[in-house]
């Protein structure tokens, strides 16, 4: 007898729905309820009027279960369209981060050296401190947080994933 376990995965899951009270409480309901962990989330609307939200959930599950997954969100109401972009070939995905770094002297002039390299912005400035915004994949958000912590990071506030399909074709 062969023992196969099924490789967990991360997805990138989509969901439109209405942009009312109560839907992104039925939504993560739904993950937390099937005990389902949510790695990134972000909500925001679509369309120019404000009827319809992008809900993105990036989950580590195996592909199996992010089936399962898109198939009972699908039947939720009021989600319109459910979409897996890991699986529906090339996608684009960015995170932003804000860290809030002080620090004086040679700190404060390698958070600058850090900042360029990792193309950051610097969007706020004190005498003694500097507020930096990037954007990025997951992976360069956290590497320069791990850099900042050296030089003086005393905060940070990040976005969660937004991710889009590449191509003609639209989840909406």
């Amino acid at each position: 007898m062969t023992n196969f376990t099924e490789e967990k995965i991360r997805h990138t899951i989509s969901i439109i729905v209405d942009n009312e009270s109560g839907v992104l409480a039925r939504v993560i309901g739904f993950f937390s309820g099937r005990g389902f962990n949510i790695e990134h989330l972000t909500v925001a609307p679509v369309d120019t009027v404000g009827e319809e939200s992008r809900i993105t959930v990036i989950t580590i599950c195996t592909k199996h279960i992010a089936e399962q997954i898109k198939a009972q969100l699908d039947r939720l109401v009021p989600v319109h369209k459910v979409g897996d972009l890991s699986e529906g070939g090339d996608f684009v995905e960015r995170e932003m981060a804000l860290l809030k770094v002080t620090g004086r002297g040679s700190n404060r002039e390698e958070a600058l050296r850090i900042a360029t390299a990792f193309r950051a912005k610097t969007v706020d400035s004190t005498k003694d401190s500097f507020i930096f915004e990037i954007t990025g994949k997951t992976e360069k958000v956290k590497a320069f947080i791990l850099l900042m912590e050296d030089v003086g990071l005393v905060e940070t506030v990040r976005t969660g994933v937004a991710g889009i399909s590449r191509g003609r074709d639209g989840l909406l």
